[in-house]
């Protein structure tokens, strides 16, 4: 079954989705489709910074609350809420928050194959149990 199956006229709250502590200072939960995945992530300030890039898909960033610099190529874009930015696939990216924690949703089309476990929980909407991932709620 797809997960559009499970999802079409469902409405589900983010704050009801499980959500996996990545590292010390940062969680995530996602929302994803067939085409589409939402990741929020809460990033706390002094989080460990991580450079990397994706060579499969371009990351749309949203900032919701908090600030951050958001690094892509070595560049610094100072982010506040409701900004935007796609950044482009292979261009090494990280995230240094200046005001936190800093609530950073990202959107990816395609989904990411690596974060399809977040989206475990959507197999519990069918039978009306609650959402979990990896058996935690």
């Amino acid at each position: 079954m797809s997960l559009n199956e499970s999802l079409y006229s469902e409405v589900v709250s983010f704050d009801d989705i499980p959500l996996e502590v990545a590292r010390p200072g940062i969680t995530r939960k996602a929302y994803a489709t067939d085409e589409v995945m939402i990741v929020w992530n809460t990033v706390e300030k002094g989080l460990e910074l991580r450079p990397h890039s994706h060579e499969d898909f371009d990351q749309l960033v949203f900032i919701l609350e908090g600030e951050a610099d958001y690094y892509v190529d070595g560049v610094a874009h100072h982010m506040g809420p409701r900004d935007l930015m796609l950044v482009q696939r292979g261009k090494e990216h990280y995230i240094d928050v200046t005001s936190g924690p800093c609530v950073n949703i990202d959107i990816f089309v395609p989904p990411r194959a690596d974060y399809a476990h977040l989206t475990s929980w959507v197999a519990n909407l069918a039978n009306k149990e609650p959402l979990t991932l990896g058996g935690q709620r």
